[in-house]
């Protein structure tokens, strides 16, 4: 009888964000196998019996387990979690140069385990982080990515209906540019409903920015961590990727002369399947929001010189 392919997917970080993506992949029955890292393995091992016990209560069996870096090999994918928890008050960017000596870390256990799968990185700055990774790994653009402003259109399409009343699967909207701050939503994209933005009436561009763009801190100063969202946006990641779904969504991917922008990571759409990121969507954006977008993309790109910069451990 011919064996069969079991997919894998590994996490390495088994915090909050981390567990909370477990569960997530697990409650969709994305991958056949879920298995958690961490420098704490009592603490991995603990989180992998945790997602387990639940389940018990779902309709396909999944393997949650905790385990090592051994286990990369032949898993899929790799979803990068580590980090320190964002404190109120910090942006994304704050939290720098801790990451970094965590992901260098993390890029030499992969290349030890000789992973060729696909890594995606949820791990803060998300576009700062995704290209350290990418260049440790010396891997194409394809390869190495991470969730960008994906977890940021969530929150649009929450505020936008929010707003409007309509529900979030007839609102067509995206927001681009770095995971944090500087992120832009190219407006003139924007449908509800089949309406254009700016036929809506009483709803300002910049509430509508400044709301989704806040959302995650908001959450930070009332609960002290982002879990739920991001997990599930993950999950609808991983999906896209085995299942091959050629799905369209915003990842913070490598830049090469899409939208006028070359050699950094920012969110923008791209297509999504077994590949990887496929192709990177140019979607017509007005000249202001060009230059909002080459903005974004200037700062992100003064954190990666920082990160560039950083000595070794």
């Amino acid at each position: 009888m011919k064996a069969v392919n079991k997919k894998r997917i590994v996490i390495i970080g088994a915090g909050h964000v981390g567990s909370h993506c477990a569960s997530a992949l697990a409650m969709e029955h994305v991958a056949d196998e879920i298995v958690l890292i961490d420098c704490d393995a009592p603490k991995a091992a603990a989180q992998a019996m945790d997602v387990s016990d639940s389940i018990s209560f779902m309709q396909s069996p999944v393997v949650v387990r905790g385990g090592d870096y051994s286990d990369c090999a032949g898993a899929e994918i790799a979803v990068v979690s580590v980090g320190k928890p964002r404190l109120p008050g910090q942006s994304r960017l704050d939290m720098l140069d801790d990451s970094i000596v965590m992901v260098r870390d993390v890029a030499a256990h992969l290349k030890e385990a000789a992973f060729d799968g696909i890594v995606i990185s949820i791990t803060n700055p998300a576009d700062v982080i995704a290209d350290c990774i990418r260049k440790e790994l010396g891997k194409p653009r394809r390869q190495v990515f991470s969730t960008g402003t994906l977890l940021d259109t969530a929150r649009l399409l929450r505020t936008l209906s929010e707003l409007t009343g309509i529900d979030r699967r007839s609102i067509s909207a995206i927001s681009m540019g770095e995971h944090g701050d500087s992120s832009m939503i190219p407006f003139s994209c924007v449908t509800v409903g089949g309406i254009p933005f700016e036929r809506l009436e009483d709803i300002s561009k910049e509430h509508v920015l400044e709301r989704t763009r806040n959302i995650g801190i908001d959450i930070i100063n009332a609960k002290g961590s982002t879990e739920f969202g991001i997990g599930f946006a993950l999950a609808a990641m991983a999906r896209a990727i085995l299942n091959d779904e050629k799905r369209v969504m915003p990842v913070s991917v490598l830049l090469e002369g899409e939208y006028g922008i070359t050699g950094v990571h920012c969110g923008v759409p791209a297509v999504i399947g077994r590949s990887g990121v496929e192709r990177i969507v140019e979607i017509s954006l007005s000249p202001d929001e060009s230059e909002q977008l080459k903005h974004s993309c200037q700062i992100i790109q003064q954190y990666v010189e920082r990160a560039d910069h950083l000595p070794r451990m």
